[in-house]
């Protein structure tokens, strides 16, 4: 009997796509450029398949499409391909560019986790075991006012925008990395957005991903 339990996250449709789509996704090495407007195409052809829904679909595909290994693929002179793997237009020059924007930003900051994180175990383990203070040492830190620390100074929060309120046309900016790229929304579903950056890529987001 045919398996239709339903697939629960992102990893297991990746694994099915490349199972399905053979030509299309792969699930080691550098992956291939997708063709623009794939997931319709991926939606249509898995229309009657009750493993995979639409909502689990797009987020699986936007994760493959963030990966390491798709970024390092999008090079000059690579076509993007189709769901049989055909090939179609090559990658522009400023898709190319927005890549390597996009996996340099993604690589700073995993690197700057892992050095944060070794520092603060580091710190850790080099700081010496303070002593049990005495009674009336208690007194003395219990005396001293709570006033004398300073409060962090809060940095201005981005202005989120209103889903409800978002339209065909309007000028936002999208949370990428360190800072928010312009763009242009170009469709409002219920789930998420398409946009479009100023370098002409199109991409999906939700909306509390977009900021004013």
């Amino acid at each position: 009997m045919e398996n239709t339990e339903k697939l629960k996250n992102s990893k297991e449709i990746v694994a099915y796509l490349v199972e399905k789509f053979p030509a299309c996704f792969v699930a080691e090495g550098e992956a291939k450029p997708l063709k623009i407007g794939i997931f319709q195409d991926l939606a249509e052809r898995l229309a009657d398949d009750a493993r995979v829904s639409k909502t689990m679909l797009r987020s699986a595909l936007r994760q493959y499409t963030s990966s390491w290994r798709y970024l390092h693929g999008l090079k000059a002179g690579q076509a993007r391909v189709d769901l049989d793997g055909n090939p179609g237009e090559l990658l522009t020059e400023e898709h190319i560019e927005h890549a390597k924007q996009a996996l340099k930003e993604s690589k700073e900051r995993v690197f700057a986790s892992r050095r944060t994180n070794t520092k603060e175990k580091d710190e850790k383990a080099k700081k010496p075991r303070r002593p049990a203070p005495r009674k009336t040492e208690k007194a003395d830190v219990a005396a001293k006012p709570k006033a004398q620390e300073k409060a962090p100074v809060a940095e201005a929060p981005l202005v989120k925008v209103d889903a409800a309120t978002l339209k065909v046309g309007q000028g936002v900016r999208v949370v990428m990395g360190k800072s928010p790229v312009a763009a242009t929304i170009k469709e409002v579903t219920k789930d998420d957005v398409q946009v479009q950056l100023q370098t002409g890529m199109m991409l999906r987001v939700k909306s509390e991903h977009l900021v004013l």
